[in-house]
């Protein structure tokens, strides 16, 4: 097959999803995995009329009547069960989160307030009925639907979960992957190199991404040895329900992968793509559905297609597409290859409020500094060679942008 444009490399991608796993998890392990039930209220939010201000509760008629000065009967804190006042001339002191005394109805804050002995007097004279009380059943009424299943669960997610007493919640789990380095040249991160050696890098900021997007992962590392690459492949096609390829797949002599995943019977779905970078991007299938991704082995242009075509497979498997994000080009881009181009930029919002991006110009694939200071890559279209200052294109983050 030949080179393939990026919008159909994208919709092959999508269009072999994997089957997540159903698991509970406790709650604190559930920040980032896809709801797979749906939350409702056990009961009223608030549960009770609560004390939004620390000051005094009084009966809004009594003072509608003119009193100003109020004989403190009781000092409530939270945490206590409702109080019934013996006389509504009175007051209580009060604390926030606290259950509103039956027979009052509206809280003053002690900013408004002095307290002298046992009486409280009223410094304002506007006072609103009801004010500074958050009511039973406001926000929610028991039953309601507090969070949807297919939802992804962050940090107001987990608040929610456990205002109902959720310690555990069904979750959809991706599948573990193996990220697998190739090449002799490739030495562990604690060896210090020989002079035609270099460490493995790439894999690290793979293992990153693939990690935010969910998925567990290990590492393997395969040298140039062709029978040894496929008895390897064999037992970890076995193993994992996905692999991750880094290197082999060009047309470098001891570029052995594409033959080996032929013979052990593989379907390939596409291999190179109209892109830069990442052209020999190569993506397949397994006789027992492991979806297999060999990416190119240049830092840059592994990083980028994990960070587009995996998070893309992940988001449709999980059926929760990411949102579309638009950015601003903030100077020229010039680039004639006849390729979609995905270029580094560092992202910031301008004065009106519009996400802009600046480019970063590398020096190839193999520049992976600048993946330090970029916050993802603005897709530029393969039909054009001249992109202005102004111009907006989507945009495909690979960190969290603020």
């Amino acid at each position: 097959m030949e080179f393939i444009q990026f919008t159909e490399a994208l919709n092959i991608v999508k269009s072999h999803p994997f089957v997540p796993l159903v698991e509970q998890r406790e709650l604190k392990d559930c920040v980032g995995l896809i709801l797979n039930e749906d939350l409702k209220a056990d009961r009223p939010f608030p549960p009770f009329d609560r004390v939004t201000m620390d000051g005094i509760a009084i009966a809004f008629s009594e003072f509608e009547k003119g009193q100003r000065s109020f004989k403190i009967e009781k000092t409530i804190p939270a945490g206590t069960p409702q109080y019934t006042v013996k006389n509504a001339a009175k007051c209580v002191q009060i604390m926030t989160g606290a259950m509103m005394p039956i027979g009052l109805d509206t809280v003053i804050r002690y900013e408004d307030i002095t307290i002298t002995d046992d009486t409280a007097t009223v410094n304002i004279e506007t006072v609103k009925p009801q004010q500074n009380v958050h009511f039973k059943g406001m926000d929610k009424q028991s039953g309601d639907t507090l969070l949807k299943k297919g939802i992804r669960l962050g940090a107001p997610e987990m608040n929610i979960a456990a205002a109902i007493g959720k310690a555990e919640l069904s979750v959809l789990i991706p599948p573990k992957a193996v990220i697998i380095t190739t090449g002799d040249e490739l030495v562990p991160i604690e060896t210090t190199p020989e002079a035609h050696q270099i460490r493995r890098s790439g894999n690290y900021g793979v293992q990153a991404l693939l990690n935010q997007y969910g998925i567990e992962t290990s590492m393997h590392h395969m040298n140039d040895n062709k029978a040894v690459m496929k008895e390897d492949l064999a037992a970890l096609i076995k193993t994992y329900q996905c692999i991750v390829l880094s290197g082999g797949v060009s047309k470098g002599k001891f570029d052995y992968l594409p033959e080996i995943l032929e013979e052990l019977g593989v379907q390939k779905h596409f291999h190179k793509v109209n892109q830069r970078p990442g052209k020999p991007f190569w993506f397949g299938t397994a006789p027992n559905g492991t979806t297999i991704f060999a990416l190119p082995g240049n830092p840059v242009s592994s990083f980028m297609c994990a960070s587009v075509y995996i998070q893309a497979w992940v988001n449709a498997s999980l059926k929760t597409e990411s949102k579309s994000i638009k950015v601003k080009l903030n100077k020229e881009v010039n680039f004639p290859p006849p390729l979609t181009y995905f270029l580094e930029c560092a992202i910031a919002i301008d004065e009106n409020g519009t996400l802009t991006a600046s480019p970063f110009i590398g020096h190839g694939s193999g520049d992976f500094a600048n993946l330090a200071v970029a916050d993802g890559f603005v897709i530029l279209p393969a039909e054009k060679s001249d992109f202005k200052a102004g111009e907006v294109y989507d945009f495909v983050p690979f960190r969290n942008l603020f």
